[in-house]
């Protein structure tokens, strides 16, 4: 940020040479109700001038403006304010009357204030001017166009090139170090490290475990052991420890140590009484129609014939059900694997199985090809996907024999099989893991990522680098998961706003196959919705700590009626926070307020 530059406003009078106006019936003293109906009239008044004939202001302010009018009008709704259990038309005229911004009203006045910017036409998104190309034509304009182009490339180029990834010579020679001091401890050598069964045996479960490998915080020596000792699962493989830098400072490997190292808040957080039998966030309970099946959808439903991991990612929305890494009674009974195919059987109009659990590639070969035999003599069945996280934990499991017993029941004419995924971050793709995708996609099987947006990739073009990355290894980028509100998971999760302008700012840069994901958010018990289209969610509400409410329509909007989902996102202004902590800058991120 420039030397006297200010970022937030700092008193509630900073609203007054913004919209006077506003600020002034703010400030009244008169009833809420009172303000209301006149703060209607004026944003309905400042929105005709934008439809005027005499309105000057630039179009994509003026597309702005209107944007942030309706969603200023949502605010001062009586019926949002019941529908979300706050005001935040009181709370702003409390501050306002109060004459100060208190610190734990900061989020809220902050974000208030820049969408009342926003109204007034003063956002100043327009930042930058592409060459004035009217007063010429032909090659001369189309060179003046590309030289353009180059520097905003160039500009992407280098912000990507800032996060190494698991690719690069030097990360390469580190983790080589990493894998003979882990050999060492464990006493054993590259056949071993090879062999999946091998890494599964050793999967690291304490802190003990992890001792003389890497450097722990003191954070991260208590989270482990309080989570360890009170049955929270956790666990690491040999492989995946290896991807992280010895040192504890998480410069390059954040997303790594964060995807599996629990943080001390998580573990208090699920081990408080009131979270007991209230984990299933997703309410998978209530979508699952026999033992192991789970449906939201007309066309695909969810088979869970395994449930465990080769290690457990610490925001994973199966936390409720998983009880550990490599579980002996993870898989499921025949009896109750039979009872659901034979529903798939009777569902003639549930065209797509998603195999998952935990991961049901940990299966063994013999197991799994008896599934897949009796999968395949369900005829209306045309597609099978997998979800596994093994290409990037357990690459090693992608042998020669699983593969090949895979691509045996891959039958285009028929029936699909492929592979769905789950990439985090650039430093987790390898020479390991690429070369795991290369054998799959040979037998001619599709592999697909689906990507967690949340505060360990959200910076500037981290997202972008790993959407290049993967599908320079053969992966499609498929869906990109804005992080569940649950409350445990908090520390990781990332606002609306941000996945937005992501989407917009840096994947919109991308070439379209490398930009292939789709930004959602899920709603439990109903499925995905697709963050991209304004029509299947609101902004309703701030509250008093700075959160936007949002109101969700299912996908099921204009095809039948269903219920609406309220949801209180995290303070955009706290995220800026964590990003200046982390080293970031919050100016280069200062569109985020007018992302809805």
């Amino acid at each position: 940020m420039k030397e006297g530059q200010k970022f937030e406003p700092i008193r509630p009078t900073d609203l007054r040479p913004i919209d006077g106006g506003t600020y002034d019936l703010l400030a009244s003293g008169r009833d809420v109700d009172d303000v209301r109906v006149d703060l209607f009239v004026r944003l309905s008044e400042m929105e005709l001038t934008y439809h005027s004939t005499s309105c000057r202001t630039d179009a994509l302010e003026r597309v702005n403006a209107l944007y942030c009018i309706q969603v200023l009008k949502n605010l001062i709704s009586a019926r949002n304010e019941a529908t979300s259990g706050c005001s935040t038309l009181t709370e702003i005229m409390r501050i306002v009357q109060a004459g100060r911004v208190e610190a734990g009203d900061r989020a809220l006045f902050t974000d208030f204030y820049h969408i009342l910017k926003g109204a007034v036409g003063r956002s100043d998104l327009a930042k930058g001017e592409p060459p004035e190309l009217s007063q010429f034509s032909g090659r001369e304009a189309a060179i003046l166009r590309s030289d353009f182009l180059d520097a905003m490339a160039g500009y992407c180029q280098r912000m990507m090139s800032t996060y190494p990834t698991g690719l690069d010579r030097e990360v390469i020679e580190r983790r080589k170090d990493n894998k003979k001091r882990i050999l060492e401890s464990l006493d054993a050598g590259e056949e071993e490290w090879n062999d999946h069964r091998w890494q599964m045996r050793h999967v690291r479960r304490k802190v003990e475990d992890l001792e003389g490998l890497i450097d722990l915080t003191a954070d991260e020596r208590e989270a482990i052991a309080l989570a360890t000792a009170n049955r929270v699962p956790f666990g690491i493989t040999p492989y995946y420890l290896s991807l992280m830098d010895r040192e504890a400072h998480r410069k390059n490997d954040h997303a790594v140590r964060a995807q599996v190292i629990p943080t001390l808040a998580y573990v208090q957080s699920i081990l408080r009484p009131e979270h007991k039998g209230t984990m299933d966030f997703m309410r998978e309970g209530d979508t699952s129609p026999v033992d192991l099946v789970t449906r939201r959808y007309p066309m695909i439903a969810i088979l869970k014939p395994y449930n465990s991991c080769a290690q457990i990612c610490v925001y994973c929305q199966r936390n409720w059900e998983i009880s550990g890494a490599m579980d002996p009674s993870a898989l499921a009974p025949v009896d109750r694997v039979k009872e659901a195919l034979e529903w798939f059987e009777a569902h003639p109009m549930v065209s797509e199985m998603l195999i998952t659990g935990g991961d049901p590639m940990l299966i063994s070969e013999r197991n799994l090809g008896r599934l897949l035999s009796r999968v395949s003599a369900i005829e209306h069945i045309k597609r099978v996907r997998f979800g596994t996280r093994l290409p990037v934990v357990l690459p090693m499991r992608f042998n020669k024999d699983i593969i090949r017993m895979l691509g045996e029941f891959n039958d285009p004419a028929r029936r699909e099989v492929c592979l769905v995924t789950h990439f985090e971050h650039p430093y987790e793709i390898t020479p390991e893991s690429m070369r795991c995708i290369n054998d799959v996609r040979r037998d001619g099987m599709s592999v697909y990522n689906q990507q967690v947006f949340t505060m360990e990739n959200s910076r500037r073009f981290e997202t972008a680098a790993l959407r290049l990355l993967l599908k320079q290894i053969g992966v499609d980028p498929y869906y990109t998961f804005n992080t569940k509100g649950k409350e445990e998971t908090e520390w990781f999760r990332v606002p609306i706003a941000r996945i937005l302008q992501e989407r917009k700012e840096e994947a919109r840069m991308l070439p379209g196959l490398a930009r292939t994901d789709v930004p959602v958010f899920n709603i439990p018990a109903l499925g995905k919705n697709n963050l991209t289209s304004w029509q299947n969610h609101d902004l309703i509400m701030i509250s008093p700590r700075g959160e936007r409410i949002y109101e969700f329509h299912p996908w099921e909007k204009n095809i039948v009626a269903a219920p609406t989902y309220v949801y209180r996102d995290v303070p955009i202004l706290n995220y800026l926070d964590r990003l200046k902590e982390r080293g970031e800058e919050p100016q280069d991120y200062s569109s985020i307020w007018y992302y809805f």
